[in-house]
């Protein structure tokens, strides 16, 4: 009689350690989802921003991760640069506005680029001879493996004059290194050493 009461007590001591183990578990468990849950909420709510409106109502404006767009922003910054730099009007003014912009783009290589052309009489032949000059960027190629950036554009270029078209290849390279964003310059990137790779004639179309 007496073992046999022993035992009971030793089986319901078992249970109750048994009971007490799973309990803990449990416990510890739901504490630790509570805890990983709470720093899920919170990461989520610092991606948003809230923007007084004039004072009065309150909105809601999600912020994006800045790095997940600089592969656009920086091809859009090459792109907008060469349409700029290649874009051409038989206007002194108008060439001047262009390259000023430009300019604001890059470093001292696309001066240097522009001045050679300038005194080797180029854009006098484009305003004398009412020439337009236009481009269409086909392709532009960024290495964000290593910085600064390596860049490669592939464009065509159109020399419009009043008897014929010439259609030109055009292959440029550069290095493009992080700036501070403005109103001249909004994707924040600045054009370093800046090259013509190649600028030949294709061919030529009667108008």
């Amino acid at each position: 009689m007496e073992f046999k009461t022993l035992r009971n007590i030793e089986n319901s001591f078992s249970q109750i350690r048994l009971y007490a183990i799973v309990f803990t578990v449990l416990c510890l468990g739901i504490s630790g989802y509570a805890v990983f849950e709470s720093y899920r909420f919170a990461s989520v709510q610092r991606e948003k921003v809230y923007v007084l409106d004039q004072g009065k109502s309150l909105m809601l404006a999600l912020s994006q991760d800045a790095s997940i767009n600089r592969p656009v922003e920086a091809r859009e910054h090459v792109r907008r640069f060469h349409e700029l730099f290649f874009t051409l009007a038989p206007d002194k003014a108008a060439i001047e506005s262009n390259m000023k912009r430009a300019f604001n783009l890059a470093d001292k290589s696309a001066f240097d680029y522009y001045k050679d052309l300038s005194e080797k009489g180029y854009y006098n032949r484009i305003i004398s001879g009412n020439v337009q000059q236009r481009i269409e960027v086909d392709s532009v190629q960024c290495n964000f493996e290593k910085y600064p950036y390596s860049v490669r554009t592939y464009a065509r270029e159109y020399i419009i004059r009043a008897s014929n078209v010439t259609r030109r290849s055009l292959v440029t390279s550069c290095l493009l290194v992080n700036s501070v964003r403005s109103d001249v310059n909004p994707q924040g990137f600045n054009i370093e050493q800046f090259r013509v790779l190649e600028n030949r004639d294709v061919e030529v179309m009667d108008r």
